[in-house]
């Protein structure tokens, strides 16, 4: 009697956990650092490097493919430069002094929350290739003549290519970027950067 017990207690936990897995494993969390540079151009210089906090959740499956929501809080460690003195316009205020303000070096840090929707092809059991596209909204700290300090946005469009490993999954990801605040700034021309970037995480 006491042994029947015993394993009808084993299976019941078994099953549980086995439930909670099934529950659970539609969410991955992980960690991703990348950098990246602008487009080559005459008018300014942006390289930068970021680190980013990730959520995946798989929304639906299909034979073929897999379709997630991700969200990634972002912090963005950019350095910036005007090399087109002629940049800065007549027409705006002091512009001989922004025009030397401008032309210097300036580090930019940007805080970005990042809401993206990842199309996903399995290949094989362990390996996948996948679309991304997300935007957010985004806080910078510093002005320059492509943008003004305060709330902006950044879009972003990458290919991406995974391989499981057990409950990890390893992420290299090409992108592209662009920052702008949609006109709610004096200054809006923003920034258009090539990125690479490598993750790694956890099926819950």
């Amino acid at each position: 009697m006491l042994l029947k017990r015993i394993f009808f207690i084993v299976v019941l936990l078994a099953a549980i956990h086995l439930k909670a897995q099934e529950k659970s494993s539609n969410y991955r969390i992980g960690l991703s650092y990348g950098f990246g540079s602008e487009f080559s151009n005459t008018d300014y210089t942006f390289e930068n490097h970021f680190y980013k906090a990730q959520l995946y959740y798989k929304v639906k499956e299909t034979r073929n493919f897999k379709y997630e929501i991700l969200i990634q809080p972002e912090i963005n460690f950019g350095k910036h430069q005007l090399l087109n003195y002629y940049f800065v316009k007549p027409d705006t205020p002091n512009f001989e002094q922004k025009r030397i303000e401008y032309m210097k070096l300036k580090e930019v840090r940007e805080y970005v929350l990042n809401f993206g929707f990842i199309v996903r092809k399995p290949i094989g059991n362990i390996f996948s290739i996948y679309a991304l596209g997300s935007v957010g909204p985004l806080i910078t700290d510093t002005e320059t003549e492509r943008m003004s300090k305060g709330f902006a946005f950044a879009d972003v469009l990458a290919i991406g290519f995974a391989f499981d490993y057990e409950d990890f999954q390893f992420d290299v990801r090409p992108s592209v970027r662009h920052v702008s605040n949609a006109g709610l700034g004096s200054s809006n021309a923003g920034y258009n950067t090539k990125n690479i970037e490598f993750g790694i995480s956890y099926r819950l």
